[in-house]
């Protein structure tokens, strides 16, 4: 098999018919991308503004409408009177006030419809008139699936806040969160199959070594945000405001107070907090490794710009995030640290998708 074929093989997107999918297919897929990641923004403002769970009901279909009516306001605010979030943190708040954290939550809500509805109906439309090749196909219907996935885990992790706690439980927040970030990711990888084709591989390998090590910073920066949702989860970045130190210490005290030892991973503010600002600095360090390493090799220039600009978006994101801290989370600036993440993985997928050898015509 020449190098060609075993490269169109291997591809995310080979075509069958040897007719690939339209532009129309890939444009479409980075406006999902872009309304996932608005997704993310809309979901930590409706976390830091409390919001989340405003809506106890569940109606995928009749959800999707707001109340209308002065008794269904009134019958929604009742049942929210009767979870511990309100006779414990709002006790006493009016009918207009909780009016203003539903309305977040039904956008929310409302979002993760039209990312529905956004997807399936021109997924039918290019379906139906040929446009999408077999193999995508059965991606774009795991991609379907996972957004499914992703509703019902966002009211699993809804659910958890309803009977003894006042917040959902910071373990169903980070599911919710990776899920998220999983289903952009994946739309992502299969918007560049479609929109830039792989070339083929260099024969003499100089890339693979660098590739490697960029599949580690992308396990780096997966963990660093799954970290962060445990931060958010835990409400974590509300003390501890101050940077390099916290409050007078290297490595806080209490880092290490619950038993077992792997609980302060997850459920200890401190260590919680430490370990997310060890790994977001370890995240930056290894991205300007990187991109120092590139330099010295011979690469196209996407993958040349991808190191750079992962890079850089990994700096910008430690410094919105120690801002945030600093303030005491202020809520745009905390949904804006929420956005950059999202841009940190945009940048380490395209960089990882074109880390290849040049294309022969480019050696030539």
């Amino acid at each position: 098999m020449s190098a060609t074929t075993s490269s169109a093989a291997s591809g995310p997107l080979s075509a069958e018919s040897g007719r690939s999918p339209t532009r129309a297919v890939g444009l479409w897929l980075l406006v999902c991308c872009a309304m996932v990641l608005a997704m993310a923004v809309i979901g930590a403002i409706t976390r830091l503004t409390e919001s989340g769970l405003s809506i106890m009901e569940w109606a995928p279909i009749s959800g999707a409408l707001p109340p209308l009516s002065q008794a269904e306001w009134q019958r929604l605010f009742d049942l929210y009177r009767q979870i511990p979030e309100y006779s414990q943190v709002n006790a006493g708040m009016s009918l207009e006030e909780f009016k203003t954290i539903f309305w977040w939550e039904y956008v929310h809500r409302l979002w993760g419809r039209l990312i529905g509805v956004v997807f399936v109906l021109p997924l039918a439309w290019f379906w139906l008139r040929g446009r999408i090749e077999r193999p995508l196909r059965r991606r774009l219907l795991l991609a379907l699936a996972l957004g499914g996935a992703q509703g019902l885990l966002g009211w699993f992790m809804v659910a958890s806040g309803f009977a003894e706690r006042t917040d959902v439980s910071q373990y169903r927040l980070t599911a919710h969160l990776a899920l998220a970030l999983l289903i952009y990711g994946y739309l992502f990888w299969l918007a560049l199959g479609v929109l830039w084709p792989r070339p083929e591989r260099s024969r003499d390998g100089a890339a693979l070594p660098l590739r490697r090590a960029l599949w580690v910073l992308l396990a780096l920066v997966g963990i660093t945000i799954a970290s962060g949702g445990f931060v958010a989860g835990l409400n974590a970045g509300l003390t501890y405001n101050t940077f390099p130190l916290m409050d007078g210490d290297l490595i806080p005290r209490g880092y290490a107070d619950l038993s077992p030892w792997i609980a302060n991973l997850f459920e200890n503010i401190a260590a919680v907090q430490f370990n997310h600002r060890l790994l977001a600095i370890a995240t930056v360090i290894f991205a300007f490794v990187l991109w120092g390493w590139s330099l010295s090799r011979d690469l196209a220039p996407a993958a040349q710009m991808g190191f750079a600009a992962l890079a850089l978006l990994a700096l910008i994101q430690l410094a919105l995030g120690i801002t945030t801290l600093l303030l005491v989370v202020p809520i745009p600036l905390a949904a804006v640290h929420q956005a950059g993440a999202v841009l940190v993985l945009t940048a380490t997928l395209w960089t990882l998708y074109h880390l290849r050898g040049r294309p022969e015509a480019a050696k030539r």
